[in-house]
């Protein structure tokens, strides 16, 4: 599966202009870096994939639609996927936008 366009589009409209912004294809879908570090994806499996504070990612699974990624059989915490029927409102797209840049800014850059 390609990554949703429209979602990609609708990403990079809420980012606006983020500063040291980049956009690369990875994990089969289009990832927003800030500071050469990933934020958010317009993912290939669909929906999103946040980047967050690994000490958030209980909470936040426990508490939003979110899921933990899982690659290679194994939990990324940190990396948090969110279904496309969850991101259907500019205000539910914006959480995630603010919050994946937020983490990706605290980090150093790459």
């Amino acid at each position: 599966m390609a990554y949703d366009e429209e979602l990609a589009d609708r990403i990079r409209d809420e980012i606006g202009d983020e500063p040291a912004l980049a956009e690369q294809k990875m994990f089969g879908g289009l990832a927003f870096l800030v500071g050469g570090n990933m934020a958010i994806a317009a993912s290939g499996q669909g929906g999103l994939l946040v980047r967050v504070d690994p000490e958030e990612s209980d909470e936040l699974v426990s508490t939003t639609e979110a899921a933990t990624m899982v690659m290679r059989g194994r939990e990324m915490r940190g990396w948090l996927r969110v279904p496309s029927e969850h991101v259907n409102t500019k205000q539910e797209l914006a959480t995630w936008v603010k919050r994946g840049t937020a983490y990706a800014r605290s980090l150093p850059p790459k």
